[in-house]
C-alpha cells in the first residue's frame, strides 16, 4: 500500500497490535516524519497513551528501541527524499524529477483507490444515495471539500441533499428530524474529526444509515457504517490526496446517476440558472 518501507511496515503490523500500539501508529502515519522525530513522551501524549505503551509498539516492529526507529526514519524518509535536492543536479532538472515521481505517485494512487470500489460495492452507494428520503453529507478539514462536492452534484441530480452544518445547534436540529429512511455520507481519515463522530453517533442512535469513506486503517466510525468504503492514502510527495477521494466521489455520482434518470430535473435546473 505505501512505497516507504517504514510506512509500509506499520501498516502491515496494525491490523494485529494491542489499542494503545495501533493509535501510535496512527500519529506516525498521519504526521509522517514529523511525528517520529521528537521525544517519545511527545509522541505518547499524542497518542494518548503512556511513553512505555509507545516504546513497547519499537520493540514488537523489531527496533533496538525508539532511537534506532527515529534513525530509520531519518534515513528512509519519503518526503525528506522529495524536497531534498542533490547538490549535483541543477534545481530545474531535480524539480522536473520531483513532479513526474509525484505525477506517478498519484497515477497509482488513483488505481488503487480506483480498485476500492469494486461494481457491487459502488451499485449499493448508488441505490443509498437514490432511495434515501434525504442525503447528509460530512467531512473533516480537507475531506469536507469531497462531501461538499457530493453534495454539489447530488443535489443537481434529486432533491433533499444537504451538507450538515457547522454550528452545533443546527446539528441538534438536523439530527433531531433524522429516521431510518435517512442517509448520511461521512469522510473520516487520519486525524479522525470528532464532530463529525459525535455527528454521525447522534444520527446512528436515531436509525440514520451511514456510508463511511475512510481510510486503510480506519476511522472510528468503521463499525457503525452499513457500507464501509476503505481507500488507500498514498500522497504525492507532501500532498494529502484529496483526488483520490473526489475520484471515489465521481464513481458512486456516475452510478446514483443511473438509477435516478435525472435528465428532466437537469433541463429544469439549466432553465432556472438562465433566468436567475
Amino acid at each position: 500500500m505505501e512505497n516507504d518501507p517504514i510506512k509500509a511496515k506499520l501498516g502491515a503490523a496494525y491490523p494485529d497490535l494491542p489499542p494503545g500500539e495501533r493509535a501510535v501508529v496512527r500519529v506516525l502515519l498521519d504526521d509522517h516524519p514529523f511525528a517520529a522525530l521528537g521525544s517519545l513522551r511527545a509522541l505518547a501524549e499524542r497518542a494518548g497513551v503512556s511513553p512505555p505503551t509507545a516504546s513497547r509498539l519499537f520493540d514488537r516492529l523489531g527496533y533496538a528501541g525508539f532511537a534506532d526507529f527515529q534513525a530509520a526514519v531519518r534515513d528512509r524518509s519519503r518526503l525528506l527524499e522529495f524536497v531534498t535536492r542533490a547538490p549535483t543536479a541543477p534545481a530545474e532538472a531535480t524539480t522536473g524529477a520531483q513532479v513526474w515521481q509525484a505525477a506517478q505517485d498519484l497515477r497509482t494512487g488513483l488505481e488503487g483507490t480506483l480498485a476500492a470500489v469494486p461494481e457491487q460495492l459502488c451499485q449499493t452507494v448508488a441505490a443509498l444515495l437514490a432511495d434515501a428520503r434525504t442525503v447528509w453529507a460530512l467531512g473533516g478539514p480537507l475531506s469536507e471539500l469531497a462531501a461538499e462536492y457530493l453534495v454539489r452534484q447530488l443535489s443537481g441530480l434529486r432533491p433533499g441533499v444537504h451538507r450538515v452544518p457547522e454550528p452545533a445547534y443546527a446539528r441538534a436540529r438536523t439530527v433531531l428530524d433524522l429516521s431510518g429512511s435517512d442517509l448520511v455520507v461521512a469522510y473520516d481519515f487520519r486525524r479522525y474529526s470528532s464532530a463529525t463522530a459525535r455527528f454521525v453517533r447522534a444520527a446512528r442512535a436515531r436509525d440514520a444509515r451511514l456510508v463511511l469513506v475512510t481510510d486503510a486503517w480506519e476511522s472510528p466510525l468503521a463499525a457503525e457504517a452499513e457500507v464501509l468504503i476503505r481507500l488507500p492514502r498514498e500522497a504525492a510527495g507532501p500532498i494529502a490526496p484529496l483526488a483520490h477521494e473526489i475520484a471515489v466521489t465521481e464513481l458512486l455520482l456516475v452510478a446514483a446517476a443511473a438509477r435516478l434518470a435525472p435528465a428532466g430535473r437537469l433541463a429544469d435546473l439549466d432553465a432556472l440558472a438562465q433566468t436567475l
